[in-house]
């Protein structure tokens, strides 16, 4: 480690509060799988913290102005991996968004280039020659952001698409942004929604309409909300307890350790519960607007409330989702929903956060 850096400026309270949420997330895939095709997946999410530990100890080691300046350099590259997701990715109900690697694991790119964005709007940011966002510099690094969004809407993935719109939103709301060009985002934005409606999938369509009335096709595309629904109110105050929750354990909610394991978390461990783990998730979010506040430079900055702004809309969107607040995206809930690609993601990114921390205080 570098002699300008020391183990005591590591942000141990980031690290243990991820762990906590994760050990949440590893105790429920345990109980949502038992007895399922998916009942070894509890260890491979373990396995999965491990290596994020890992992860995230060398992209702290990293000068994260070193990595601002290769982001051409990854930009290009997510892109290929994008393109290449489409001739040798593997279908997954209905949609081609893994990348096969050896000893059954994949690789979900999109996932990765989350961090991409992240840096990207970063640097872009930083490089501004004005003190304020012209409508030249909004349509630039709009469309650098497009084009990945793009790619990931086609395999087809909405929801992993979306969210590096929060990234690219707080950027430019902390870079600054004239009042009529703002208004004229938000005018336009209402014009293309209703078009772009036409262009989605037919299932993306019926989860928008289901949203909307889950009622109207209970046993088809509602199905989902109303069972999640039913499982979140059947928790009660403290919880029917570890895989003694019904609608997880009859398999009336679908994929309770991946989309929905907020709802079955809610079932097994009750208001008391989701308390505790939202909290968990407040201090988190916290501890990170805090290392965006004591960065160096602004490209710290913009680092940390990127990261910031995407882990909040993550979080935002899945528990608005599983109590019909939200459409049904297929977008994970941080550190806690099962799979290896988005965990370690979360993990490279509180990395970069802790990157930033480590070199507060060096000139």
């Amino acid at each position: 480690m570098s002699r300008y850096l020391s183990l005591r400026d590591f942000d141990w309270v980031l690290l243990f509060v991820a762990l906590l949420i994760s050990g949440f997330g590893v105790l429920q895939i345990y109980s949502a799988t038992l007895g399922t095709v998916w009942q070894d997946a509890w260890w491979k999410q373990i396995v999965y913290i491990v290596a994020g530990i890992a992860l995230m100890w060398m992209m702290s080691m990293i000068d994260y102005h070193t990595l601002l300046g290769q982001v051409p350099a990854m930009y290009i590259s997510s892109l290929v991996l994008l393109l290449v997701t489409f001739v040798a990715g593997k279908v997954v109900f209905g949609s081609r968004r893994w990348i096969p690697l050896a000893g059954g694991f994949h690789f979900q790119v999109s996932e990765f280039t989350k961090l991409v964005i992240v840096l990207m709007v970063a640097r872009f940011m930083t490089e501004l020659k004005g003190e304020i966002l012209e409508i030249r510099d909004l349509l630039k690094i709009g469309g650098l952001v497009g084009v990945p969004m793009l790619l990931v809407m086609r395999q087809p993935d909405l929801g992993t698409s979306l969210t590096y719109l929060p990234v690219l939103g707080i950027g430019i709301l902390l870079a600054g942004l004239r009042w009529k060009y703002l208004i004229t985002s938000v005018v336009l934005v209402g014009l293309v929604i209703p078009v772009a409606y036409h262009f989605l999938q037919p299932y993306q369509k019926d989860r928008i309409l289901s949203f909307v009335d889950p009622d109207r096709d209970p046993k088809g595309s509602g199905y989902q909300v109303i069972q999640s629904k039913i499982a979140v109110g059947a928790g009660g105050m403290w919880g029917k307890g570890v895989s003694k929750g019904s609608q997880t354990q009859l398999r009336f909610l679908p994929v309770p350790h991946t989309d929905f394991i907020f709802s079955a978390f809610s079932e097994e461990h009750g208001f008391v519960g989701v308390v505790v783990v939202l909290a968990l998730y407040f201090i988190l979010l916290m501890q990170i607007v805090q290392n965006a506040q004591t960065a160096p430079d602004r490209a710290g900055m913009y680092i940390c409330m990127g990261v910031a702004a995407l882990v909040l809309f993550h979080i935002l969107v899945n528990a608005g989702m599983v109590v019909g607040r939200m459409p049904v995206t297929g977008i994970p809930l941080p550190l806690m929903s099962s799979g290896g690609s988005s965990l370690l993601s979360i993990f490279l990114m509180l990395g970069l956060v802790n990157n930033v921390r480590l070199r507060r205080f060096v000139n």
